[in-house]
């Protein structure tokens, strides 16, 4: 990509209200059968818009067809029964009810495919489509079948490789692999999570990205935050591996939060796309504090390699406050774009 720090969201956005009921994760569908098809692809194609509109460079579909960033993809496999529900801890911080593993699972056609068609025929900007990652997946189901974190993730990645596969033949430029999981079960990361990852983007020749956040902006996580002390290190056991893996991009969070930016050098080399928009609060950055994150970020990433994004997905926010967020992170993005421009004559 040619442009100097492209912006992009991580994922959702916010779905219009009659769609899906507002400001709620896990929201059920206010339409059916196909009055839902057609309110679904409205609701991509508003998306889309509001992306143009504020100046986004890398246009996604805000996960408008789906209802979660994780089960919406789980939903369509075989070996899981969504009416055989246990109640598990989800990344060690609540409890929530959630289908189970009863046996082999598997891909029988592509599940997000026509969707990402749709959004290629949208725009002529380079696109973005978020999956789970294999280590998400699997801590977001109870398993019954496999009793093994890792030979179930490995089955995920081996899924995930095949719709992303499809997905890039589909048209997508870039594909984004959502991993909040990395920041709480660091000796997984480090025995085969990576090594997961890595298989769910094998072969791909569209860019590739791992997002690392520490969740929405949901009372949940923001209670967790609040336990984590002065700085947030979490990145500290990941990145190194992330650095020598296959990945092409890092996603952290930034805006708000108690990341160490020094912990960057970490990842020095790979690019980095930065949040530099706090999804936990209605309150709408200005430009110039979305380029003072980005450029507290330039002392440890290279210009060509920083890309302007959201900490996490907006989905819980109100459709006006991410209107208002997404033109900031452009607006900013654009100032510390045109300083650089100016350093260089």
């Amino acid at each position: 990509m040619s442009t100097l720090l492209p912006t992009s969201i991580v994922g959702s956005l916010p779905k219009p209200s009659w769609l899906a009921q507002p400001e709620t994760l896990w929201s059920p569908w206010r339409l059916s059968d196909d009055t839902l098809f057609e309110g679904k692809q409205d609701a991509l194609r508003l998306a889309v818009e509001d992306q143009r509109q504020a100046g986004l460079d890398v246009i996604s579909d805000g996960e408008q067809t789906r209802q979660h960033f994780v089960t919406t993809f789980i939903e369509h496999l075989d070996g899981v029964d969504f009416d055989q529900r246990e109640t598990v801890r989800i990344r060690n911080r609540y409890d929530a009810s959630v289908p189970t593993v009863v046996g082999a699972v598997s891909r029988q056609k592509p599940v997000f495919v026509e969707d990402a068609k749709y959004l290629r025929q949208q725009t002529d900007q380079p696109i973005k489509w978020a999956l789970p990652g294999p280590m998400t997946m699997i801590d977001t189901l109870a398993d019954r079948h496999y009793k093994s974190r890792e030979k179930l993730a490995w089955e995920f990645a081996t899924i995930l490789n095949q719709e992303a596969r499809e997905l890039e033949a589909a048209g997508v430029d870039v594909i984004q692999f959502d991993e909040p999981s990395f920041n709480v079960f660091f000796d997984e990361v480090k025995d085969w999570g990576v090594a997961a990852l890595e298989r769910a983007a094998e072969g791909l020749r569209a860019e590739t990205v791992v997002h690392i956040c520490y969740g929405y902006g949901i009372k949940a996580n923001t209670d967790w935050k609040a336990t984590l002390g002065s700085e947030w290190r979490q990145y500290e056991e990941s990145f190194p591996l992330l650095q020598r893996s296959a990945i092409d991009v890092i996603s952290l969070e930034s805006r708000n939060s108690h990341v160490p930016l020094d912990l960057l050098e970490l990842i020095r080399g790979k690019k980095v796309m930065l949040g530099a928009i706090d999804v936990a609060s209605d309150t709408i950055e200005t430009p110039e504090q979305v380029a003072e994150t980005l450029r507290n970020a330039l002392d440890f990433v290279d210009a060509d390699k920083l890309i302007a994004s959201t900490n996490c997905g907006m989905a819980p926010l109100s459709r006006d406050v991410a209107r208002g967020k997404l033109a900031a992170l452009s607006a900013g993005a654009a100032l510390v774009r045109e300083e650089l421009a100016t350093a260089q004559v």
